[in-house]
């Protein structure tokens, strides 16, 4: 033990944990997500594949989600797993065994959708305790008769009992997120006036059925407090329910989360644990091993929630931005894990898996990697060996850096900005979004460990890169200016965010032409002068509605966070022009023409490539990346730094 180590408080996070017989090698808990590399209810070997390398970066327990346990939540593409069906049991048995092989307590969460379609179109009608409309479905459930609620019982028996049959070592109900044994426990949503009148009545008679049929083997039970009036669920309900659960039909742990459908992931403006102040509540309330989940990310917070009296502390999208992020815990390597941004892009699109905005080593089925082609500006050749120069400091160009270092390339960074992280730190700027600094933060950290020259402020002449045998472009867009002529002052979303606190105060009233496309830009200039203190924000669209862009978690949470917000949105209208009061408006379809008072425009415009012309006489290679090839998001940039690395990247002689 050297005396670092001495002076170093062992992390709880780190320790074994027993549960229901198993021993977890330590506190942290992969908990249940889904890749959607499901085909026809069976999962794939991509899947397996996916979950064996998250086990091995030595998660404790590693909980599977989208595990279905009857035909009613059964989606058109079938990407959830069929857990009821023992004909899935050999590609579940795959599952579990790659997880078990990774040395991490295997547990399937098995789930019935009740009431929510999850946005698809189904083949049955939903479900629930009571005909009471789910405020994200446009029509209310079908009522489950006593006799169909004693064979939801069943199928969960059945579809546990598979589970364990293909190796599992044991099962999680899902009884959160308003899905059906979350809408049998809300006292809104549970009107019946049969035996499961009583809230717990289902939920404990699924337990009975499953102990019966498996034994001591772990049952653990997810809940959630959830927001609303409309849930009738929150933390005092589960402060009820819980001990009467346990005293019912006693289970081996529970496992608390917050949110519904669409909250339940929390996008950036989430930026602590939302139960970390009730850990000692719930842990008052339950008397067995207590999981708490939901935006934990740091070593300081899950130690704390772990301090307040957790025993386990769960997440997910950190493992898939990261599959070594408990390894890396353990080990008290924090700077060295690969952030979860909380963007809500490529885990949350399933395009045609799930994916990862900053982890370019997660590919679709058949991929080792997230498919990505750097543009080679100069023609084929075999490269020079020798040391590379990357020119940008943005995303790409930092991942670049980092991939080329790790193999012993000696790489050198350029960038004519005063700091690194491009187009990523701006956006990082507005309000609700600074999620963006995490990778910015982590690549430059990444670089500054690995010994990596970074040249800022500095645009490289010619001369400056005569030494460099291979060149990478990594230069980033450019917003350009909407013309709009007029005497209104108005700047471009990018000029905005570097500015909007000193601007607002002086301009209050502040319009934000959008381009039609819903996405960030014009969603952070709203927020950021909101967050100013603009006494009035128009957000003007040619296109048919607001954030249309975004995906369902971040726009519904948007919508939540700008209620009673100074906000109006224009839609299907454009701005022809200013004046020094306010603003010309003309309507896309028909030409009305109308004035808003405003005293500041803000415009989004395209984002054109930035390429310098680098073309060495000598032949050198020259490739480009990321928003210089054509302006994408952030997983182009990242996934493209990777590859630029892997193509020049032969080691230096």
């Amino acid at each position: 033990m050297t005396e670092h180590d001495a002076l170093t408080p062992a992390l709880t996070l780190a320790q074994p944990f027993t549960l229901g017989g198993h021993t977890l090698r330590n506190r942290l808990v992969a908990t249940a997500h889904a890749t959607a590399a499901v085909a026809d209810g069976a999962p794939t070997d991509a899947d397996a594949a996916y979950w064996r390398r998250l086990a091995q970066g030595g998660a404790g327990m590693v909980i599977t989600g989208g595990t279905a346990v009857a035909a009613e939540s059964t989606l058109p593409q079938r990407y959830l797993t069929e857990a009821w069906r023992p004909e899935t049991k050999d590609a579940v048995r795959r599952r579990a065994e790659a997880i078990t092989e990774g040395g991490a307590v295997a547990i399937a969460q098995l789930v019935h959708l009740g009431r929510e379609t999850l946005g698809a179109g189904t083949y049955y009608a939903p479900v629930s305790a009571a005909a009471v409309r789910s405020p994200r479905e446009a029509s209310a459930p079908h009522p489950l008769s006593t006799e169909e609620v004693r064979h939801v019982v069943d199928a969960f028996r059945i579809s546990a009992a598979n589970s364990v049959q293909a190796g599992f070592h044991g099962v999680e109900l899902h009884a959160g997120h308003g899905y059906l044994l979350a809408q049998f426990l809300s006292r809104v949503n549970n009107t019946r006036t049969d035996e499961y009148g009583d809230r717990i009545t289902l939920l404990a008679q699924v337990i009975d059925a499953i102990r019966g049929e498996i034994g001591e083997l772990p049952i653990g039970v997810r809940v959630s407090a959830e927001p609303g009036d409309d849930s009738g669920l929150g933390l005092e309900d589960l402060a009820e329910l819980l001990p009467r659960l346990c005293a019912a039909s006693p289970f081996t742990y529970v496992n608390v989360t917050t949110g519904v459908r669409n909250t339940y992931v929390p996008g950036m403006a989430t930026t602590r644990p939302p139960l970390l102040e009730s850990v000692a509540r719930l842990r008052a309330a339950v008397p067995l091993p207590l999981l708490v989940s939901q935006g934990f990310r740091s070593v300081a917070d899950i130690e704390g929630a772990l301090r307040a009296g957790a025993d386990l502390v769960g997440m997910a999208r950190p493992f898939i931005a990261d599959p070594d992020f408990a390894r890396k815990l353990v080990a008290g390597d924090e700077r060295s894990v690969r952030p979860c941004t909380g963007c809500n892009e490529g885990c949350r699109t399933f395009e045609p898996t799930g994916s990862c905005s900053v982890n370019p080593e997660l590919g679709p089925p058949g991929a080792e990697f997230r498919p990505a082609v750097p543009l080679r500006l100069t023609p084929w050749q075999v490269d020079r060996p020798g040391p590379v120069a990357v020119i940008g400091a943005g995303p790409a160009g930092m991942e670049c850096a980092m991939t080329l270092a790790r193999t012993g390339v000696e790489v050198v960074v350029f960038d004519t900005a005063p700091e690194v992280g491009g187009q990523a730190r701006i956006a990082a700027r507005a309000a609700h979004r600074s999620g963006w600094q995490k990778i910015v933060d982590h690549q430059r950290d990444q670089l500054t460990d690995l010994g990596v020259r970074v040249l800022l402020g500095t645009t490289p002449t010619s001369a400056d890169l005569t030494r460099f045998s291979r060149i990478v472009l990594a230069t980033g867009a450019r917003e350009a200016s909407v013309p709009v002529p007029g005497e209104l002052p108005t700047l471009t979303s990018t000029d905005f965010l570097h500015r909007y606190a000193d601007l607002v105060p002086d301009a209050p009233r502040v319009a934000v032409l959008d381009d039609g496309f819903g996405w960030w830009q014009g969603i952070s200039a709203v927020e950021s002068a909101l967050a100013a203190g603009a006494r009035e924000v128009t957000l003007i669209t040619p296109g048919h509605g607001f954030a249309t862009g975004l995906s369902p978690e971040n726009r519904t949470q948007l919508m939540n966070r700008l209620t009673g917000a100074p906000l109006r949105v224009v839609v299907m209208n454009t701005v022809t022009a200013t004046t020094a009061d306010g603003l010309r408006l003309r309507h896309v379809m028909d030409g009305h023409e109308s004035i808003l008072a405003a005293d500041l425009l803000v415009t989004v415009g395209e984002r054109l490539p930035h390429r310098p012309d680098i073309t060495p006489a000598d032949g050198r290679s020259v490739h480009a990346v990321g928003d210089c090839v054509v302006p994408r998001r952030i997983a182009h940039a990242i996934a493209e730094g990777r590859a630029a690395a892997d193509a020049v990247g032969t080691k230096s002689l």
